[in-house]
């Protein structure tokens, strides 16, 4: 009786871990799906709020997990904006005053250049894959595409900005069709949905994304891809403070 219970708890375990491995491979996937190796990209970022519309132009360069510099092309009054993410740290230029400033942990919650996306989301400073435990609970339709829901809870000490993130990811391709993000109350705060899946560079990708807070009628933030190009060399010495002043 011993060994048989033994053998039903060490099935158990096993069963268990290969559950949680899953779920961190699709993660990884869906994470290496997106940013390869490096990224050069163009995007449009449109703000629309119930009684007017912005729109920005943006251009970002992304080495690995550790690395990503955005420098704003447009509207003109933001032009020449650059944020840097290096590791642990996050640097934003400002041109108007010609000075840069880094950004402390507190303000990863905080809306990036007036969208509904925040500091966080933009530079990446937390890891999907790094900061959270990840646990397979199924799978679901979301607009007919056949999903894994995978359930990521923070590790303790993790730098991250939410309680809860719930991530439905493609079966065929790896793709973040849907992300829910969670407050440590459990309350549901942002929707990130991906639409328009297209082949970009060779990968198929959401080519649409859009931020909608839930506790704001009428509001919500598109970002949408114009170019992506993987996989190409950067050089670290790219990614420099000093480098953010020559990019405007």
């Amino acid at each position: 009786m011993k060994r048989l219970l033994v053998l039903l708890m060490s099935v158990g375990l096993s069963i268990s871990t290969w559950a949680q491995l899953s779920a961190l491979e699709i993660i990884t996937k869906s994470e290496e799906n997106l940013r390869g190796q490096s990224t050069i990209s163009e995007m449009e970022i449109h703000i629309v709020r119930p009684t007017w519309k912005r729109t920005m132009a943006v251009k970002s360069w992304a080495k690995g997990s550790e690395m990503s510099m955005i420098l704003l092309l447009s509207p003109a009054r933001d032009k020449g904006t650059v944020f840097l993410k290096r590791a642990k740290e996050i640097w934003n230029y400002i041109p108007t005053v010609e000075r840069t400033i880094k950004l402390p942990p507190s303000m990863m919650m905080q809306s990036w250049m007036g969208t509904d996306f925040n500091n966080d989301d933009l530079v990446r400073e937390s890891s999907l894959v790094k900061d959270y435990t990840h646990k397979l609970r199924g799978e679901k339709i979301i607009r007919g595409i056949s999903c894994y829901e995978i359930e990521l809870i923070p590790k303790p000490e993790a730098p991250v900005v939410w309680g809860k993130i719930v991530c439905y990811i493609s079966k065929e391709d790896f793709l973040q069709i849907q992300v829910s993000f969670f407050d440590e109350d459990n309350v549901l705060i942002n929707l990130l949905e991906g639409f328009d899946i297209k082949t970009m560079d060779g990968r198929k990708l959401p080519t649409r994304l859009r931020m909608t807070p839930q506790d704001k009628e009428g509001q919500y933030t598109e970002m949408i891809y114009q170019r992506i190009d993987f996989n190409v060399t950067i050089e670290d010495g790219f990614f420099t403070t000093q480098n953010m002043k020559r990019l405007h």
